[in-house]
């Protein structure tokens, strides 16, 4: 299966379906970036992010201003969204027992989300579990290299998770490593995720937001000056500085 991207603010996005992104990464082993406006505005002033992007394996459209952002320049990519492909992707990857690696958030909320996980997925095959609040990340890196897990979930927030799974993924070159943010607090149960209806509208971090109203400087100005810069792509090309 050939990648079919289209371009975003300079950055290639994967214009694959769910089941087409599941079936491509498992076959073809690498970094999966889950993209949103707030990383592209980010990796814009962040040249090292910005090249990890640019070598990713897969970039999905998990924000839902991406989908937004590709609708106005023309392009027809549904969201997927990061939490539901890392789950799908524990699920393929536990019906073969291969080794699973859960790095990031706090010491009791990953203890929780594999609990959970476990429930759901007794086939889960999770052999490595490192909370992210660590200091020594060569001693990390090492313990997970020899954990041989094959793929890696990091919720370490953005841009930290993407910089660790692209120094993993240098050590392992066989394995899925995707950056994941708050998965683990949901799945813990400490987290509520958004009801059906936001999910299905894309609205998830509005309901967010409502419920954590700090994230609200994080989300504006950053999303309604997204749309205009898409707007500016459209009507007048990408500037280059």
């Amino acid at each position: 299966m050939k990648r079919n991207t289209v371009k975003l603010q300079g950055f290639n996005v994967d214009s694959f379906t769910f089941d087409e992104a599941l079936d491509y990464i498992c076959s073809n082993p690498g970094i999966i970036i889950t993209i949103n406006p707030e990383m592209i505005q980010t990796a814009k002033k962040d040249s090292v992010l910005a090249d990890i992007i640019g070598k990713a394996q897969l970039v999905i459209p998990d924000g839902i201003g991406v989908q937004i952002g590709l609708k106005i320049l023309g392009h027809n990519v549904k969201r997927i969204a990061g939490i539901e492909f890392a789950r799908k992707l524990i699920d393929r990857y536990s019906e073969t027992s291969e080794p699973i690696a859960f790095v990031g958030a706090k010491p009791d909320i990953i203890k929780k989300a594999v609990e959970n996980v476990k429930k759901e997925n007794q086939a889960a095959n999770i052999v490595y579990v490192q909370d992210g609040y660590f200091s020594d990340e060569e001693k990390v890196l090492s313990e997970l290299v020899n954990s041989g897990a094959k793929l890696v979930l990091a919720a370490l927030g953005s841009p930290k998770q993407e910089l660790f799974i692209s120094k993993a993924q240098s050590l392992m070159p066989e394995a899925v490593l995707i950056g994941i943010g708050g998965s683990f607090d949901v799945w813990s149960g400490v987290v509520n995720r958004a009801p059906e209806l936001y999910q299905k509208l894309g609205l998830e971090w509005l309901y967010r937001t409502v419920k954590e109203p700090k994230r609200f400087k994080r989300i504006f100005p950053a999303l309604p000056l997204f749309v205009i810069k898409v707007l500016q792509e459209k009507f007048f090309g990408e500037k280059k500085c």
